[in-house]
């Protein structure tokens, strides 16, 4: 782990091979307890190429001067994506 919330990063290596690779994050909160959006891909060995795009949401927290990952949630797919987004735009709304 990391003591530098900018430093954090979901890219994982097996035997050389960088099986997920992030694209993009998103720092959504900072602080002790920090929360981060990442779009990545995952290496598919059978076809020797990255998969579609996915994203997870991860919280960590800053334990004895670092980062330590304490929960995650995958969205394994666009359309589950834009079913968390609708479901969420729809209970903003109702709040408005």
């Amino acid at each position: 782990m990391t003591n530098e919330i900018d430093d954090l990063t979901i890219n994982f290596e097996e035997e050389g091979v960088l099986v997920c690779k992030q694209l993009d994050k998103e720092i959504l909160t900072r602080g002790a307890w920090t929360t981060i959006v990442y779009r990545y891909q995952n290496w598919e060995k059978a076809k020797q190429q990255y998969g579609p795009d996915r994203y997870s949401i991860r919280r960590y927290q800053k334990s004895q001067g670092k980062y330590m990952q304490r929960s995650k949630f995958n969205i394994s797919s666009q359309d589950q994506a834009k079913k968390v987004i609708e479901t969420l735009m729809k209970w903003i709304e109702e709040e408005a």
